[in-house]
């Protein structure tokens, strides 16, 4: 049997991150596992940095612990910098979905949006059964290939240039075609 490859440096802390919310809930793992639907071993393994989490899973602790995906980022990195050069910016990647999310604008406390460039490969599909925080507004900017998203059971397709605004109260779901992939800009809005 192969060994697991080393987690990442961005692995191990959102590893210790996940670690800290659930400790700071006093939540046991079976309890966050019953809120999150994600497996007590899952988490364990999460939280161990022994896998890369993917997106519809760090979609699902989000919501249990009342996160969007931004500000746990943000937590990970304990940083705040008005300016953040491209080179700087925080890249997560979900290598099971070809999902890469940039942080262009990271959260601040007293600021009420965030910037996001996102990509999706060919064939992708991302779902999530609930928003983090019910009406969280998303402003979604396509920069180029096709991307369908469906929100609350509306599917919009989107290409270069459109834009679609949303709050999120349900589901959601990113899905690019076959033949082409999706790079966006996502930017999203506390209320």
């Amino acid at each position: 049997m192969d060994a697991p490859e080393p987690a990442s440096s961005i692995d191990t802390c959102i590893a210790r991150r996940l670690k800290e919310l659930r400790g700071e809930r006093g939540w046991s793992l079976d309890g966050l596992a019953a809120r999150s639907r994600v497996s007590r071993a899952t988490l364990s393994r999460l939280e161990n940095a022994e896998v890369s989490p993917t997106a519809a899973v760090l979609g699902k602790l989000c919501t249990a612990f009342g996160l969007t995906l931004s500000r746990l980022m943000l937590m990970v990195e304990d940083d705040f910098a008005p300016l953040v050069r491209r080179g700087a910016q925080t890249v997560w990647t979900d290598t099971t979905t070809g999902f890469t999310r940039r942080i262009v604008s990271p959260p601040a406390g007293a600021l009420a949006g965030e910037g996001l460039e996102c990509g999706l490969e060919p064939g992708a599909r991302i779902t999530y059964d609930a928003p983090p925080r019910p009406g969280l507004e998303h402003h979604l900017i396509m920069i180029e290939g096709e991307l369908r998203m469906t929100v609350d059971g509306h599917a919009h397709d989107l290409r270069p240039g459109d834009c679609l605004r949303y709050q999120l109260y349900g589901p959601s779901e990113f899905v690019t075609p076959c033949h082409t992939g999706a790079r966006y800009i996502l930017f999203t809005v506390r209320t």
